[in-house]
């Protein structure tokens, strides 16, 4: 049994970017955790009120049941403000986490995201992961999330994937899931919209010749 560990900046980054794959891990035995690294109302208190995160963490748990998820922890870093956040904190929480689950799979935000959350997570969970000591994970992907990962400035490192999973028969898990996050998804052609899902889904598959795939880089593979 492999053991999985999703590490999102904010809820649903995590269904948006590998949804159908965690579905996939769920059926075929592993065991699956989920890292929400941030609070927006710690560092957006005039946008973004506790009613509003309790809201979409309730969201987020109706989601994840959806999938199959048993356990989801709720960190409390101060999004959307990460770029001014000593990136160590994180780091040391997130090795925590790490060593107490012992993860074998480990996804992570793409670095090229506009998002500068999705950045600080990505390098704040790297740090973390380094394969030092008796216990390292082997296996680390970065997702591609809709609305942040298609937005890559010009000048910063593209999406470019090198690894695929055919999740042609658990994408509709996906979708059941998404629709979860009410207060996050929009009306098409928005990228976060379940029509786009699909058809990233669909453009994914069509690169390998199956129906839906999701698409991954490679951080690293330990054989």
């Amino acid at each position: 049994m492999n053991k999985v560990l999703v590490l999102a900046p904010h809820a649903d980054d995590e269904v948006l970017g590998c949804g159908a794959t965690i579905s996939k891990h769920i059926e075929q035995g592993d065991e699956v955790k989920i890292v929400i690294a941030t609070n927006a109302s710690k560092g957006a208190p005039q946008l973004f009120t506790d009613s509003d995160i309790d809201f979409v963490r309730k969201e987020a748990l109706q989601a994840h049941n959806a999938l199959g998820i048993k356990e989801t922890i709720f960190m409390e870093f101060p999004a959307p403000s990460l770029n001014a956040f000593p990136e160590y904190k994180i780091s040391l929480e997130l090795s925590k986490v790490f060593y107490n689950f012992r993860p074998t799979h480990l996804y992570l935000p793409h670095p090229g995201d506009i998002h500068q959350d999705h950045k600080a997570i990505y390098r704040a969970g790297l740090v973390a992961a380094r394969p030092q000591g008796k216990y390292k994970i082997n296996n680390i992907y970065c997702y591609e999330t809709l609305s942040e990962t298609e937005w890559t400035p010009y000048q910063e490192r593209p999406f470019v994937p090198n690894h695929f999973v055919d999740v042609s028969d658990v994408f509709k898990n996906k979708i059941e899931s998404m629709k979860c996050f009410t207060s996050q998804l929009k009306e098409f052609p928005h990228s976060r919209s379940l029509e786009a899902l699909e058809a990233l889904a669909k453009y994914r598959g069509s690169t390998i010749g199956v129906s839906r795939a999701e698409a991954f880089c490679v951080e690293r593979q330990i054989c």
